[in-house]
């Protein structure tokens, strides 16, 4: 018992000594643990909340939109082997006059049944009351768009509905599985203020657009074993006389689209950041504690002379390892709940679901924990056994200098050129090249942290630049509820501020090669669009062959087709042709899956006169008010984006969502940064404090004292500037493959400001080093230091 209670005692003089180190490395521990927490803890709730909504309120299986069928049709289509519910409902575009916006909105509005509530979506009540049976003139409003305006229950919404207006009272507030994200058409981000989703009575809405007895839009739920292409292949060939689009699974829905894109980006963030941090704080806690292990190698050889064993010496070691792995644990737990809650509700901005809650599992929490710990003790153990394997006599004494010969670079004569403190420094460094190469590694991975960090906002910013400066550079786009004769444009050109109009043509179709499918559209545009163009990888503008499709990257990545094959095409709309159309080239696009031909040649192709779905238009911003106003009122028009705002939003909500999230990484990463500059600084002091405090005997100052330690600091850190760089780069190139989906593709681009940031945030952490070390360099006793032994 007397034994253990001096080693207790000693624990605690070791804790208390070695206070600054041991909280470098608890703040190292526990950034790599917190941002771990964090990233899995925000998948993982996000795949449960929307995992749960779905089921709890019967988000559909398939769905398929059309025409126009009679209420008749829906009982052939329940009768598909494998169907088990069937809904049909009635879903129609309507423009917004909105009162506090000068710019025009739409919306869609979705008929409910009458006499229940619906089978499939089922909506979810925030406040206010569900629809009475044929109520008239009332609707349900979605919450984003809702909150969006400020509305109260009772207000009402004016829409121009089938070419009639009409003023619909506000009744209830609810959120739809369908429509978790909600975008407009031709939109990458959602605009509450300027799209919203209503839901009105089935028969109300039947009467207002002349589709009594009739749908055009079905969902269906089914069997958990169903062959679900079977069914879809069903439902397609009894919905074709009716004008029927080919039907689609819940994966190719578009909110759901949305939402899995992004769950899949923040899962391959989620195995790629945590891991590097985690791992890199386990790296580090592994040298730091091993190197603090051996210097007080003099200290276990004399408890193994005074009688301990090997193991009492290990236990000893250990318990400073559990304190610091607990305290490290409890503090990158409690920061990873804590920061992980505020990110989560980040997500509520972006996604619309009932209750969205941080939880993250106790698996991910062992996980992170056991991962520094076994680092931790590893480092620790080996450095015992090294320590311990000496006789006691031999370990007490101070560990014997390196032998002495000229080194490589005393060879090549270099060093005649150099000081003698400047030659004490590099024999230092070539004599243990490996604790040298180690401290340097360490360095190099706290500064690729940085760079890593800082590179998702410069990805970013460029993505942006390249999207609305380089790609879409008109300032409005529009879309019509159907195809229209190519002398729209003509209407539009003479409309006030319109400076410049260009057509759109979007066809809906199943592209197909070899066994590779994808259902995307045909993007046409004028050869040389100057407003919505085409760019390459150089981000140079492209012109749109007179034959042929010009593909994304991404779309013939999908596809597995190059240059020169021919791609299958099949239409969805109007007569429904198959195509067959050459490749002739392949663009770079960081958003969505482009195909784009001149629009001249779609129309011929489709064996149709000249139309138009859409144009971009460039505006005089002098007169954008009147122009908005006679947008608004063109009843054809079902979508409108403006640009700039699209911009806006964009930095709003994924911007500065990623902003916060960086600020995590650097906040980490500087964490991190420090943790190893200091600890790298303090155990060298410890290595050589009787080293140091000879030369200060023989007559040395503390200036040249302190020149001959944080000379060799200073070596280490330039040999890891270029590892770090070189680190950094690759972690940033992982991250822009491993965060490929279909919707986005981030590019890989690092400013140089941010090599700059990384770099200087390294050096401020080694300066700080440098002084809080030189005040105990400062106040070494020269006489105890000599002793070598407590």
């Amino acid at each position: 018992m007397a034994m253990i209670g001096a080693l207790n005692k000693k624990l605690l003089r070791d804790l208390f000594k070695l206070k600054g180190q041991l909280l470098a490395i608890i703040l190292v521990m526990a950034a790599g643990i917190a941002f771990f927490v964090i990233l899995f803890g925000v998948v993982d709730s996000l795949k449960l909340t929307k995992s749960t909504y779905y089921d709890r309120y019967q988000f559909a299986d398939i769905f398929a939109s059309l025409k126009r069928a009679p209420e008749s049709t829906k009982q052939r289509i329940s009768e598909i082997k494998g169907v088990s519910v069937t809904q049909s409902r009635v879903i129609f575009g309507v423009t917004l006059q909105l009162e506090d916006m000068i710019e025009p909105a739409s919306g869609k509005i979705i008929s409910l049944p009458d006499t229940k509530e619906p089978l499939l979506n089922k909506l979810y009540l925030k406040s206010g009351r569900m629809l009475f049976p044929n109520e008239e003139n009332s609707i349900l409003a979605d919450e984003s768009f809702f909150n969006a305006h400020q509305y109260k229950l009772g207000d009402k919404v004016t829409v121009i509905m089938n070419g009639h207006r009409r003023a619909l009272k506000i009744v209830g507030v609810v959120l739809s599985p369908e429509y978790v994200y909600s975008i407009a058409p031709g939109a990458m981000m959602p605009d509450p203020k300027r799209f919203g989703i209503f839901w009105m009575s089935r028969h109300s809405l039947e009467a207002a657009v002349n589709m009594k007895g009739s749908f055009n839009d079905i969902s269906l739920k089914i069997e958990r074993n169903a062959n679900k292409e079977n069914i879809k292949n069903q439902l397609d060939i009894i919905l074709k006389p009716y004008g029927g689009l080919i039907s689609y699974a819940r994966d190719e829905q578009t909110s759901n689209f949305f939402v899995e894109n992004e769950l899949n980006q923040l899962h391959a963030m989620g195995m790629m950041a945590p891991f590097i941090f985690l791992s890199v704080a386990a790296f580090l806690i592994n040298v730091v504690m091993s190197r603090l292990v051996t210097t007080q190698r003099v200290q276990i050889g004399m408890l193994k002379a005074v009688g301990y064993t090997n193991i009492e010496i290990s236990m000893h070691y250990l318990k400073m390892v559990l304190l610091i792995t607990g305290f490290g644990s409890i503090i990158g737990l409690s920061l990873g709940a804590w920061m992980g809650a505020g990110m989560t509700h980040m997500y509520t901005e972006f996604f619309h679901f009932p209750i969205l809650k941080y939880s993250f599992s106790i698996e991910v929490m062992i996980f992170a924990v056991l991962f520094c710990t076994i680092a931790a003790i590893t480092g620790t153990l080996f450095a015992i056994k090294s320590a311990a394997s000496l006789p006691p006599a031999e370990a007490m004494r101070p560990e014997s200098p390196t032998e002495f010969k000229p080194s490589l670079l005393e060879k090549m004569g270099i060093h005649k050129h150099l000081s003698f403190l400047s030659r004490i420094v590099l024999r230092q460094l070539e004599r243990r090249p490996i604790r040298a190469l180690l401290s340097a590694v360490g360095m190099a991975f706290a500064l690729a942290l940085l760079i890593f960090s800082f590179f998702m906002e410069d990805t970013m910013t460029h993505l942006m630049d390249v999207q609305y400066d380089m790609t879409q550079r008109e300032d409005v786009n529009i879309s019509f509820v159907e195809a229209r004769s190519a002398q729209a444009i003509e209407e539009l050109k003479v409309m006030p501020g319109v400076l410049s109009v260009e057509p759109i043509r979007n066809v809906p179709v199943s592209l197909r090669f070899k066994h590779y499918n994808k259902r995307s559209s045909i993007t046409g545009l004028v050869q040389n669009p100057d407003l919505r163009r085409v760019i390459d990888s150089k981000l140079n503008p492209v012109p749109l062959p007179s034959h042929g499709l010009v593909l994304n990257k991404q779309l013939a990545k999908i596809l597995h087709i190059s240059v020169g094959d021919v791609l299958t095409v099949e239409v969805l709309e109007e007569k429904r042709p198959t195509l067959y159309i050459p490749v002739t080239a392949i663009t770079q696009e960081y958003i969505g899956l482009g195909a784009f031909m001149q629009i001249r040649e779609l129309n011929r192709i489709l064996d149709e006169p000249p139309k138009i779905t859409g144009a971009s238009i460039m505006v005089d911003d002098n007169h954008t008010a009147i122009l908005y106003k006679k947008l608004k009122e063109i009843p054809s028009i079902i979508g409108l984006n403006i640009i700039s705002i699209l911009r806006i939003i964009f930095e709003e909500l994924m911007a500065e969502n990623l902003l916060k999230m960086v600020g995590i990484n650097i906040l980490f990463a500087s964490f991190i940064s420090f943790g190893v500059v200091y600890n790298t600084a303090r155990i060298a002091l410890s290595e050589r404090s009787r080293e140091l405090a000879t030369l200060r005997v023989l007559g040395l100052t503390r200036k040249e004292v302190a020149f001959i330690l944080f000379g060799e600091l200073a070596v280490i850190i330039l040999i890891s500037i270029p590892i770090g760089l070189y680190l950094g780069t690759g972690l940033a190139a992982g991250m822009t493959k491993s965060l490929e989906t279909e919707l986005f593709r981030i590019p890989y681009y690092i400013n140089n400001s941010t090599y700059a940031y990384s770099v200087s945030i390294v050096v401020i952490s080694a300066l700080i080093s440098f002084y809080l070390v030189w005040r105990q360099l400062n106040s070494i006793d020269l006489v105890a230091a000599q002793k070598g032994v407590e």
